[in-house]
């Protein structure tokens, strides 16, 4: 007899645990997936579904003494995430006090090394193994199926040892994608006609594949989710992160990954990452699995910090990526000839064959036991070794300490080389690389103003506190120690308010602080010395603090104070009503806050203005932009609500403002997408959810039909919307071709078609001199050439028709700095200068006849780059960034830079917002439908 009790959500890292407890079971009596599913897991032509995959996880929590159930949280769609804890039932009894092993020794607070030796002996190895974050890569999900029921019955020596000395944690990343995909692909009756093609959504519903590039922001809720398990709730040795497809000719990726490796990590991370990738290529080879591949067999480093499995590195864990071929559609590995011969990186080729799902699930529980058996024989050392990382940080912060980067390199390079003899001491002709004297170690490489910060304090006049609460927040969820101060103090002769916030590096998670304050020096990678740059896997550019525009001093000593610690994520302070006018309020444009309010007014039939005239609200200088809203007793009830939840100030007034205004309307927004998903498009659906803007999706084929007046006053184009030919200046679109209206259901039919110059441009174009406006991001800034808004691409050749050869001018994801016309109302509420994300994207020179140009943002100096890799930036000298072009009686807003980038870049959204308002404020009355 068993029973089962329901799971009790946790959703703090105080929480206690909380589990589906039941009564112990032997093997013999837990389901086998055969036995539970229409078809057994792994079958050609069959996917199980979330649904069931949940129902079935619920099934072995009540059948097995080895697994307790917990939910970590709500996901995007509202479904239950789940993560199974498999151990032994005598470690399962005693979760709590492991757990807190694991916490003490990854935050290595008051313990020595006697301490943690004693600690590491009694604690079990944390181990993460999940699945499905790319919905798509249908391996991970199921073969999670076979790995945990294996694991709950198995009953040899391997597995009870791996059982006594780890606790695993198998959590699933997207739920919502898992049912989504499945039913998808399991929507014919037919098996043999069952096919993915191009799925007509993302499989995430904001991000899509993004899904694994928001891990240190935490927006999405999965990820949030995830983030509290790991480094909040249980703090893994290991963090295995499950992936496909495949190298070419290969069956699976495994570590060790290519360079660079990020600088501001613990080298232990990649030593141990290096020896755990050899142990888990060694047992495929041990069991005759062949064509496994490292380093040079992918693309993959470990620098970009966004990614589950990178993320872990600024946390002390070891993060794995593994990337498996295989489907439930049956394949075939091909023959490419360069992959049969076996060398150190693809140690045993495989031969072309047939290829199976079961196989790759086969090759899956392989790496898994792989993983958990190197866990198990180094429990100890694992744990230790995470102190020891999480010691040397706190170390590192609590004296000075500093980074050697490409910078460094690059200055010690520049220095005279040291005079020595021309031969060495066999008498041989001195080679090798250049030397410099040794004492310019300690005045260049270790230069006092150099230093490593020991920490970061944020002032509580921040020119937008709510975005710097979003930032903290985003610390916090990674699982940083935030401090408060509860009374005013001084640093460094500078007095700070009570309510600055106070991060410092003296922690475990240095690492993690380090590389969301400090700017990313990314290694100029060449594919050969003189040779064109080697592509990064990801951005190289991303420090957080300067995406979301927050302000903070760099302390390069010792400091303390009145400081509390953050329990838990954090609330924008209240704002408040200043001042007893009754003629209306002011508020400031310098908080993206701010827009929320506009928005809830103009919901409710309000019309605030924005003032063109400068204007100096409380202690923030004059700027124009102020937002000016008429007294109603509505208005009252929005505004009073609005400034205690928002964080915001309402400056009463006892008569309107002097001086001309921009009236503010309800406006209606068309955000353009394309049948399977524009992951841009995604992001800017959650911004726009998240800021209050209403919106609807706009597919080609409705652009294409034209009259788009009657519907949109403004039109949102983001990065990718505008396709491109191959070798413009443009970035090209890689999407994958629209299928055939009659494979796919009829509902999803409408998503269909592609934007073409021949026809979408002229129906956009129409749209503009209607008086519509049009907002272009990133590489669809491409329609201000295809429309005739006198703007040409600066960086190109031969007339604007071919691009710059990359070593000319190559920006791969990285931060610039822009210098920014405030007056213009595109730019109202911004500094001066402001950090842009800026991939592979154009910037503008204005024609010769141009007209109707109003330059909002552009590079002023040689040197822009302020966080990443560029070559040739002095190429973007002069050139436009950020423009409004009048055209008709419309306008089109070109910002290159992606200003909405992956929902990180809060610097930068009050130019997509302005432009949304804006726009919509210049355009006519709706033309009333026919």
């Amino acid at each position: 007899m068993t029973r089962k009790m329901a799971a009790i959500p946790i959703h703090a890292a105080t929480a206690l645990l909380a589990f589906a407890v039941a009564h112990p079971a032997t093997a013999g009596e837990v389901t086998a997936p055969s036995a539970f599913f229409a078809q057994p897991p792994g079958s050609d032509y069959f996917l199980a579904d979330y649904t069931a995959y949940e129902a079935y996880l619920k099934r072995l929590a009540s059948q097995s003494d080895r697994m307790k159930l917990v939910d970590i949280g709500k996901t995007s769609e509202g479904r239950t995430q789940w993560m199974a804890i498999v151990s032994s039932p005598a470690n399962l009894a005693k979760l709590e006090y492991y757990r807190d092993i694991a916490r003490r020794l990854a935050k290595a607070e008051g313990l020595t090394g006697d301490q943690a030796h004693a600690l590491a002996a009694e604690g079990k190895a944390i181990v993460w193994i999940d699945a499905g974050l790319h919905a798509n890569e249908t391996v991970t999900s199921q073969g999670q199926i076979q790995v945990l029921y294996r694991m709950l019955t198995q009953t040899d020596a391997e597995t009870r040892r791996m059982l006594d000395d780890t606790i695993i944690l198998f959590a699933h990343d997207n739920p919502d994608g898992m049912e989504f995909v499945s039913d998808w692909y399991m929507r014919n009756v037919d098996p043999k006609k069952r096919e993915f093609g191009t799925l007509p959504r993302l499989f995430q519903k904001y991000a899509g594949h993004d899904n694994n590039r928001d891990s240190f922001m935490a927006q999405l809720a999965e990820t949030e989710n995830i983030n509290r398990q790991m480094f909040r709730v249980w703090y893994p040795q290991i963090i295995y992160n499950q992936h496909q497809t495949g190298p070419a000719g290969m069956v699976v990726f495994v570590p060790p990954f290519r360079d660079p490796f990020n600088f501001h990590y613990d080298p232990i991370v990649m030593t141990e990452l290096d020896e755990l990738g050899s142990a888990m290529h060694s047992r495929l080879i041990e069991e005759g699995k062949a064509g496994s591949g490292m380093r040079s067999a992918a693309a993959y480093s470990t620098w970009h910090n966004g990614m589950v499995r990178s993320v872990s590195y600024f946390h002390n864990s070891i993060g794995l990526l593994t990337e498996i071929i295989g489907g439930p559609t049956p394949a075939t590995i091909p023959l490419i000839p360069s992959t049969q011969l076996a060398r150190g990186d693809e140690p045993l080729p495989v031969a072309p064959q047939a290829w199976h799902l079961q196989q790759s699930l086969d090759y899956q529980w392989t790496l898994n036991r792989a993983v958990i058996d190197y866990a198990s024989r180094n429990r100890e050392r694992l744990l230790f070794n995470i102190y020891r990382m999480g010691a040397n940080s706190i170390a590192r912060g609590s004296e000075d300490s500093w980074t050697i980067t490409p910078a460094t390199v690059a200055a010690l390079q520049a220095a005279p080389a040291l005079k020595e003899s021309s031969v060495d001491e066999y008498g041989r002709p001195r080679t090798g690389p250049k030397r410099v004297d040794p004492a310019l170690y300690g005045t260049i490489a270790h230069a006092p103003d150099k230093r490593d910060p020991r920490g970061y304090i944020l002032s509580a006049d921040q020119p937008d506190m709510p975005t710097t609460i979003a930032f903290l927040n985003a610390l916090i969820k990674n699982g940083v120690d935030v401090e408060r101060a509860t009374a005013s103090f001084a640093v460094a002769g500078k007095t700070y308010p009570a309510g600055s916030f106070i991060v410092k590096t003296a922690q475990a998670y240095r690492p993690h602080i380090l590389d969301m304050f400090e700017p990313q020096d990314h290694p100029h990678d060449l594919e050969y010395p003189g040779g064109p740059p080697k592509a990064p896997y990801d951005i190289t550019g991303y420090t957080l603090a300067f995406q979301m525009g927050v302000k903070f001093d760099r302390i390069l000593d010792g400091f303390d104070g009145p400081f509390d610690p953050v329990p838990d994520l954090l609330a924008p302070p209240p704002g408040h009503v200043v001042g007893q006018g009754t003629a209306g309020w002011l508020i400031s444009h310098r908080t993206n806050n701010g827009f929320i309010l506009t928005n809830r007014l103009l919901k409710a039939g309000i019309r605030p203005a924005w003032l063109t005239d400068p204007v100096a609200l409380g202690t923030e200088p004059a700027s124009a932009g102020a937002v000016w809203i008429p007294a109603s007793s509505r208005a009252a009830a929005i505004v009073t609500q609005a400034t205690r939840e928002l964080g915001i100030d309402a400056f009463a007034q006892a008569s309107t403002p002097a001086g001309p205004q921009i009236a503010l309307k309800p406006v209606r927004i068309g955000l353009v997408d394309r049948y399977g998903g524009l992951i841009s498009s995604g992001w800017t659906r959650w911004i726009l959810e998240h800021f209050e803007f209403p919106y609807a999706l706009v597919f080609p084929k409705r652009l294409d039909a034209g009259r788009l007046r009657r519907n949109f006053d403004v039109l949102v184009f983001t990065d990718g919307a505008i396709p491109a030919p191959t070798g413009s200046p443009w970035k090209t679109d890689r999407s994958a071709p629209p299928p055939k209206p009659e494979t796919i259901p009829a509902q999803d039919r409408p998503l269909l078609g592609v934007i073409t110059e021949a026809k979408t441009v002229p129906a956009v174009k129409h749209f503009v001199e209607d008086g519509g406006a049009v907002v272009a991001v990133g590489g669809s800034t491409r329609l201000a050439e295809l429309i005739g808004a006198h703007l040409a691409p600066a960086l190109s050749q031969d007339k604007g028709a071919k691009a710059l050869d990359t070593k000319q001018f190559y920006i791969p994801g990285s931060l610039l700095q822009a210098r920014i016309d405030n007056r213009e109302p595109l730019a109202y509420g911004l500094p001066d200068h402001v950090d842009v994300f800026f991939d592979k994207d154009q910037s503008f020179t204005p024609a010769a006849s141009a007209t109707g140009v109003h330059k909002v943002g552009w590079f002023d100096g040689p040197t822009p780059l302020r966080s990443g890799w560029a070559i040739g930036q002095e190429r973007l000298v002069g050139t436009i960034a950020l423009a409004e072009v009048d055209l008709g009686k419309g306008k089109l807003f070109v910002l290159s830079p992606e200003v909405t980038q992956r929902a990180q870049s809060y610097a930068t959204f009050k130019l997509f917002f302005n432009g949304l308002l804006f726009g919509g404020a210049q355009a006519p009355a709706p033309v009333p439908a026919p």
